[in-house]
């Protein structure tokens, strides 16, 4: 595989989050320009632009709900509603559409304060959990956020929202992931991997965010331990191949902090994959509940930010598994 050549000169550049973008835009200016091979230090604010304190709580969350949804409401065409705090854009000298823009993840740095919540209408389960509930985490320990004593969720820190600029014209949501990457929230998107997005726009315009203290694949209540995040980020242009979505290299095997020991999984079974999530995902509910003593909430909680779902089999027509792990090296501390 072959890269644009990359200068000795090659710079570090900082870009610090007092600027933020909260919607895809290719017409938004970029906010530095760099060369290929070039790095960029990213201070990001977490998704909800800081707007969380260590003294919040659920009538805040509340609050700022109502806020987004009358702002939704008021919005006129070609308009999406305010949503990720995004940092950037970076504009790589000599990207072209076509080409593919290779961002080699060197650091992630998690801020002191994350939070957990989830909210009536949203989530894997929303008939299940009608009410509001929000938790936050101290992680000023820099290794772990505690659910409650016993209970420790280790950091395995990486950006939900990394991304090119579309190249449709307008204003689009930062919510679902496109092929431009966005908001995928790949938990597996750590330090050591390699992101390699299309670029649709020349310069690629890379913007990113939304950072993660740690995630469950799947993140299964809507939210993860969402926090501020300073990423470190090596760009290099790639011309050799072309991607019509983003793929990715790790640096190592997944999960290396909880893969350690025994997992407790729970199956679900039904013709229909979304069907057999919710499936997996309640019986785990009900494990928590039962075995470590949760409340429905705390479970549903836990399972977002800790809980690894896979399709564990999808050809044996008309039903399908999808089965749900839950680390047991979490608990017990």
């Amino acid at each position: 595989m072959t890269s644009v050549p990359v200068t000795a000169t090659a710079k570090t550049h900082h870009l610090d989050a007092s600027v933020r973008h909260f919607v895809w835009d290719n017409s938004i200016p970029p906010r530095i320009e760099i060369d290929s091979g070039d790095t960029v230090v990213f201070e990001c604010k977490d998704a909800g632009d800081g707007y969380y304190t260590w003294d919040s709580t659920v009538a805040d969350m509340v609050a700022r709900a109502e806020a987004s949804r009358l702002e939704r409401e008021s919005l006129g065409p070609g308009k999406a509603a305010k949503g990720h705090a995004l940092t950037g854009p970076v504009l790589v000298r000599g990207a072209k559409p076509g080409d593919v823009l290779q961002v080699e993840i060197l650091d992630l740095v998690p801020g002191e304060l994350g939070y957990t919540s989830f909210r009536a209408g949203l989530g894997l389960l929303p008939e299940d959990y009608p009410d509001p509930y929000l938790h936050l985490w101290d992680l000023r320990n820099g290794q772990y956020g505690e659910l409650k004593p016993g209970i420790r969720v280790p950091f395995e820190p990486f950006l939900g929202v990394m991304g090119t600029a579309l190249d449709e014209a307008g204003e689009h949501a930062t919510g679902p992931p496109r092929k431009n990457g966005g908001n995928a929230d790949v938990k597996q998107l750590t330090k050591g991997t390699t992101l390699y997005v299309p670029v649709w726009v020349d310069g690629a315009l890379f913007s990113c965010g939304d950072g993660h203290a740690a995630q469950g694949d799947g993140e299964v209540c809507i939210s993860a331990i969402e926090t501020s995040m300073t990423a470190t980020l090596r760009f290099t242009l790639r011309t050799d191949f072309s991607l019509e979505e983003p793929e990715f290299q790790t640096g190592g095997p997944l999960s290396p902090r909880t893969n350690i020991g025994p997992y407790y999984a729970t199956m679900g079974i039904a013709p229909d994959l979304m069907e057999a999530t919710k499936k997996a995902v309640r019986k785990m509910l009900a494990y928590l509940v039962r075995e470590h003593g949760l409340t429905r909430e705390e479970a549903y909680i836990l399972s977002s930010v800790a809980l690894d779902l896979k399709i564990s089999e999808i050809v044996d027509a008309p039903n399908w598994v999808v089965s749900a792990f839950m680390p047991l090296s979490i608990f017990g501390h």
